[in-house]
């Protein structure tokens, strides 16, 4: 729902807030590649904090590492939201990642959260797993999905490039209207089917 997940009233992402917040809200578990984005905070400079909004088995693990790193004190762990609340969860953050990992019986299918935070104009880096890239399109930043570094560089240039990020959250809302709303859905399978027909 595009009304919904809509931009903050005055056009921005993120806090406003001291310092620059990544997010990533979803099940904490090791294929949605959750590790990755702790190391890769390790590599991101100080000011540029990480909150992991979600529940799963993975959460101790994650802290631990956070914490064998040295940026326990900038990781913060919120309990899973209820669907009302994520549009406003989105809304404050500077960036979200999903930087989602292929295993033997998964790849990422679709990455849901992506087009809720493109919806709220909020930039997104993804993984190149499954499906994501193709969510993504050039409305976002893909990386090879485990390379630890090159996810810490997309971050970087997010947090650095306002322009960039910018840029990126247009870019992102638009193609949620143009391909993700329910009306788009429609008139795609719409256009489908009038092509089957007239080659039937």
């Amino acid at each position: 729902d595009p009304e919904l997940f809509a931009p903050a009233e005055d056009g921005s992402a993120g806090t406003r807030g001291p310092g620059f917040v990544i997010g990533y809200v979803g099940r904490l578990v090791p294929e949605k590649g959750v590790a990755d984005l702790v190391e890769a905070l390790a590599l991101l400079p100080g000011e540029v904090r990480l909150r992991l909004v979600g529940d799963g088995g993975q959460r101790a693990e994650l802290q631990a590492r956070a914490a064998a790193l040295g940026v326990a004190g900038r990781v913060e762990f919120v309990p899973g939201v209820s669907s009302t609340e994520v549009p406003g969860v989105l809304r404050g953050l500077d960036a979200l990642a999903l930087p989602s990992r292929t295993m033997p019986n998964w790849k990422e299918q679709f990455g849901r959260v992506l087009v809720e935070a493109m919806s709220c104009g909020v930039p997104v880096v993804g993984s190149s797993s499954g499906e994501i890239p193709h969510v993504i399109g050039d409305a976002g930043l893909v990386f090879p999905e485990g390379d630890v570094r090159a996810l810490a560089q997309a971050l970087r240039r997010l947090f650095e490039d306002g322009a960039l990020r910018a840029e990126l959250g247009r870019r992102g809302r638009a193609r949620v209207l143009e391909r993700y709303t329910q009306a788009a859905v429609a008139q795609r399978y719409y256009e489908i089917y009038r092509a089957m027909i007239a080659c039937g």
